[in-house]
């Protein structure tokens, strides 16, 4: 890698900083706090929903800065990705949990989209609720899973970056581009 590249690296890493963090204080906090003060299942989804539509505004904009980040870090390291060993496996296997991360993230959105429909008390939610009826508790289990899925899926991310961050060692890298010769030229010893 050539050069600085500190603005793409900080909207790769506080954006995903921020999906985690936030995904996980969700799940433990905000939910728990409605668990602890909503006095029915209707009141509980009711301060949940509200609080993790605040939510969504900020997580899209953390999702878009790391995948502005990543997209960027991606192309200036296009070379290592190339001939360094193991760069190429690392970028495909953080390129693919980002997608699991993606899908769980906008899963949880629409399955909480459904149950706070479900228990809203506005007359226009109730009518729209009453055209397409859920299993309120099926649909919570549901969101439950995908709302935890979402802190696992980034914290593995944030585990891939920590890898990324180890093989741009000046040695790694080094050793990186000597196994990839080696593996695309055989008889170098």
């Amino acid at each position: 890698m050539s050069g600085r590249h500190t603005l793409i690296r900080s909207l790769h890493d506080v954006g995903l900083a921020a999906w985690f963090g936030g995904s996980l204080m969700g799940a433990v906090g905000l939910n728990g706090a409605a668990e602890d003060e909503g006095p029915t299942v209707a009141a509980r989804a009711r301060i949940a929903s509200a609080g993790w539509a605040k939510w969504v505004p900020v997580n899209a904009a953390a999702i878009g800065a790391h995948l502005f980040g990543g997209g960027g870090l991606l192309a200036v390291n296009a070379h290592r990705v190339r001939i360094q060993h193991g760069v190429g496996a690392s970028t495909t296997a953080k390129t693919v949990v980002t997608a699991a991360a993606l899908a769980a993230t906008a899963y949880a959105r629409v399955l909480g989209k459904k149950v706070e429909l479900a228990c809203s008390s506005a007359p226009e939610d109730n009518e729209k609720a009453g055209q397409h009826p859920i299993d309120l508790h099926k649909a919570q289990r549901q969101l439950a899973c995908a709302q935890w899925a979402v802190p696992a899926l980034t914290g593995c991310l944030v585990i891939l970056n920590a890898l990324h961050g180890e093989q741009q060692r000046p040695m790694e890298q080094f050793h990186g581009m000597w196994e990839h010769a080696r593996s695309t030229a055989p008889l170098v010893r």
